[in-house]
């Protein structure tokens, strides 16, 4: 659990910066309590020493014990009834020389003295001062346990206090999960989100809503290429059906030219449902996705599709570089995937010869124009600061209405006066999903000279200069 996780982690980092803080704090008073012991020790041995000197009897402390040590080692408690204490080694040297002083530490039972050795002359032996240290260990004792009971406390308040505010911080993870899991056991994409604040946990809510909305439409879109397929698949299956189920009835009946139109219509018809399949796979799957984009001369693509066409349809085709040519600057050198690109232009250009006349040219044109013109999707957003290049293929056919500019491009769109006409309906679908997914625009209206102008938009590629005409 993600907040219990959190909290360990914060007691643990709290208890490390406690334990340093005590040890620290441990270290330097245990020092400034030696020090004291050691200053008083030496306070009490100089003041002993100087009422032995002016021949009186120390008073006694309960906490010290004075006693004189001769040079011959005899050992002479200054307090009466008391009993000698042990010398530490090296106070026999003090007490012969009579100089110097020694400090030291002895054991007696349990108890622990510190020991200073003063000497008093030659001939006069050594004070031997022995100081208890109950009072320090018992502060030491003290400090130590208050340090224990104060650091469970922090720890304590810390874990109830980081364990009520890490709730309270992921508490909109909470709600974001819970939400996270009725989509994931409803499916349903429509399920609110909880409001979205202005922090990380905000930032996360509000990049789940896109995807969530990303979902929506995707699930949309497949729902209505599935209804508007069923509906296209509905016409040709029925006429493959019903002549198949004449021939069936017939069985060698019919007139030899009736049969003959009958198997042109299966024909035809299957025709229709292969090049339908194909177009919709295409259009599901995007088969061209796996292309990287490269610079590629948009000019020579559109001559090389034109050159196709005009040999398999026998019409006049012209394709021109207005202002920018293949040598000049790279201008017409486009960002894009190649087929891809060339699925474009042809799809264009099957349209385009579709719907104008046979003895009428078609025209294609290449030049320089202005970012973001036209319609794009989710990848069709202008790029700031980056040329663009369009393509844009003219008939002379009937043209395209301004209240069907944009829907030309809608899958299975036929418009008023094409219902008849054979075809799809998908064809300039594709080429929108295409060129969005490059990062370009779409674009439909009426020619210059009447007639139908469709063509599309793509950012144009940067060459190097050693590659530049």
């Amino acid at each position: 659990m993600l907040r219990t996780r959190i909290t360990l982690v914060v007691v643990a980092a709290t208890l490390l910066a406690i334990l340093v803080s005590v040890v620290s704090s441990y270290r330097g008073v245990t020092g400034m309590v030696a020090d004291q012991f050691d200053r008083a020790l030496v306070d009490r041995a100089d003041a002993v020493a100087a009422v032995l000197d002016a021949g009186r009897v120390p008073a006694e402390r309960p906490d010290t014990a004075e006693q004189l040590l001769l040079p011959d080692g005899t050992v002479r408690p200054l307090s009466p009834g008391r009993a000698a204490l042990p010398v530490p080694p090296g106070a026999l040297a003090v007490a012969r020389s009579g100089e110097g002083r020694l400090t030291a530490e002895t054991t007696v039972g349990d108890r622990t003295f510190g020991v200073l050795v003063l000497g008093r002359g030659e001939g006069h032996g050594a004070l031997v001062v022995s100081q208890d240290y109950a009072d320090a260990e018992r502060m030491d004792q003290e400090f130590l346990g208050r340090i224990s009971w104060t650091t469970a406390g922090s720890a304590a308040a810390c874990a109830a206090l980081s364990w009520l505010l890490i709730g309270r911080i992921l508490r909109p993870m909470r709600r974001l999960a819970r939400a996270a899991e009725r989509i994931s056991s409803t499916q349903d994409l429509g399920t609110a989100l909880p409001a979205a604040g202005r922090d990380e946990v905000g930032r996360l809510t509000l990049a789940f809503e896109v995807m969530l909305d990303a979902l929506r439409r995707s699930r949309e879109a497949q729902q209505r290429l599935v209804q508007n397929a069923s509906h296209e698949l509905r016409t040709p299956l029925t006429s493959v059906r019903g002549s198949a189920e004449l021939l069936q009835r017939a069985r060698g009946r019919l007139a030899p030219e009736d049969e003959e139109k009958i198997l042109g219509t299966l024909v035809a018809e299957s025709v229709a449902l292969d090049d339908l399949v194909r177009e919709l796979v295409e259009l599901a799957t995007d088969r061209q996705a796996d292309e990287d984009q490269v610079p590629l001369d948009l000019a020579a693509a559109a001559e090389d599709c034109a050159d196709r066409f005009r040999r398999r349809t026998g019409r006049v085709i012209d394709v021109g570089a207005a202002g920018a040519g293949p040598d000049r600057d790279g201008a017409v050198v486009v960002l894009a995937r190649p087929r891809a690109l060339h699925r474009c232009i042809d799809n264009l250009l099957a349209n385009a010869v579709k719907f104008s006349p046979g003895d009428t040219p078609v025209t294609v044109l290449v030049e320089s124009a202005p970012a973001g013109t036209g319609r794009g999707g989710t990848g069709g957003r202008a790029r700031p600061g980056v040329p663009y290049v369009r393509l844009v293929v003219r008939d002379l056919g009937p043209g395209i209405g301004p209240e069907e500019q944009d829907a030309v491009f809608d899958r299975f769109y036929r418009g008023a006066g094409t219902q008849s006409t054979p075809g799809s309906g998908l064809g300039l679908a594709i080429v929108h999903d295409l060129v969005t997914a490059d990062g370009g625009t779409v674009f439909a209206g009426t020619g210059p000279g009447g007639g139908a102008e469709v063509g599309f938009t793509l950012p144009r590629a940067v060459l190097p200069a050693s590659r530049r005409g």
